[in-house]
């Protein structure tokens, strides 16, 4: 296939040995953070609502916010940042999301907290935009793959640990103290990034006609419906997973629910990751849209909810890793470019599921919002076989 080249090729910026791996390490943290401080509303939304004096889908819109201020953040941020070392980039967007999240933590009313996660989300798009590809960049190229994973395996640790303990400690002390901890948290990496990571030169200041030239390759932008399908319609139902859970299960098994989740989306980061981009969509697409269809009978009971999201968990999973793989595939010279608009583009799906998903929580219930992930997820494997020639 033909891809139209905008950026020079990477020049890999590389650690030896054990720093290396470090920094992969201290970035595999630091996503885990990133993805903890957005979903953090997931396991919190009731108690959130109710101090907060607003409805379960208008506490929703938090995820809704914080995802369309991090798509307008990934594709604008990088011509913005110029020459700008990208390790003191990565410093202050950490910086930015731990201090949003002590002004959450102490939000008197629902507008100061929805400001808190419009900063938090100009933090998460910009990490999110560096973070794509930046493993053969801090490791030798014959192991980037394999730090890719790594890094992004913060992703599902964010959901075995982050949301559950997040879901526990607003159980325990309250939701203001889960936020208070999340912004520990992001200081903390903000030190720990300012030390391990090498000295990251941007390999050429990005424009945004780059961003558009990367728009017009044909595999780049049916990896973007695909990305479009299938995050909007996990999260139109995911955001909602407490209030669709708790009728079922009760408040209290809520974090452990959620914990077997996480631990089967960090198996299916690592399954799914270790396969092509193709088979790889294939078996989220189906995933997501079987269990989403199940859900409303299955999930009627304790252990059919603990299945129905190890199966969801596991198909989820791998989503990050494998639309990244089939971006980076498509436009494989173009790497801060495509991470961009990818990044733009999955934030934004981020805000339109939850938006979606409250809209339906609001109208027609919780049990209606599974319908949007059966039907999305099942366009998005009619995407695929539409691209069956690109299973490479």
């Amino acid at each position: 296939m033909t891809t139209t080249c905008v950026d020079q090729p990477t020049t890999p910026t590389v650690s030896a040995g054990t720093r290396a791996w470090a920094a992969s390490v201290a970035m595999a943290v630091t996503v885990f953070i990133v993805v903890t401080a957005e979903m953090l509303p997931v396991g919190l939304l009731t108690p959130l609502g109710a101090t907060l004096r607003v409805s379960e889908g208008t506490a929703g819109l938090s995820l809704t916010v914080t995802g369309l201020v991090s798509a307008f953040a990934a594709p604008v941020l990088p011509p913005l940042l110029g020459s700008l070392n990208r390790r003191a980039v990565l410093v202050g967007l950490m910086l930015l999301l731990g201090l949003s999240a002590f002004v959450a933590a102490t939000a008197p009313v629902f507008a100061v907290y929805l400001a808190a996660r419009v900063l938090m989300g100009v933090s998460i798009g910009g990490v999110w935009m560096l973070t794509i590809g930046l493993a053969p960049r801090i490791v030798p190229v014959h192991a980037a793959r394999s730090a890719t994973s790594l890094i992004f395996a913060g992703i599902g640790v964010a959901s075995v640990l982050g949301i559950p303990a997040g879901a526990y400690v607003g159980e325990l002390l309250g939701w203001r103290w889960a936020f208070a901890g999340t912004g520990l948290l992001a200081i903390a990496a903000t030190v720990a990034l300012s030390i391990l990571l090498p000295s990251l030169e941007p390999e050429r200041p990005v424009r945004l006609s780059d961003v558009r030239e990367v728009l017009r390759i044909k595999q780049v932008r049916a990896g973007l419906v695909l990305v479009v399908l299938i995050v909007t319609g996990h999260f139109a139902a995911y955001t909602y997973v407490r209030p669709l859970l708790e009728p079922h299960t009760g408040t209290a098994l809520i974090g452990t629910l959620l914990l077997a989740y996480g631990v089967a989306g960090v198996i299916g980061n690592f399954v799914t990751g270790a396969l092509r981009p193709w088979p790889a969509l294939a078996v989220i697409a189906g995933g997501i849209a079987v269990t989403s269809l199940v859900m409303p009978i299955v999930g009627a009971t304790v252990a059919g909810s603990l299945v129905l999201l190890v199966i969801w968990g596991f198909a989820y999973g791998g989503t990050s890793v494998s639309t990244q793989a089939w971006g980076h595939a498509a436009a494989p010279s173009a790497p801060e470019s495509t991470s961009a608009v990818l990044v733009g583009v999955y934030n934004g799906s981020i805000a339109l599921g939850a938006f979606t998903g409250g809209q339906v929580v609001d109208r027609l219930g919780t049990t209606a919002v599974t319908w949007l992930p059966a039907v999305l997820a099942t366009a998005a494997f009619g995407v695929l076989l539409a691209n069956r020639r690109q299973r490479g």
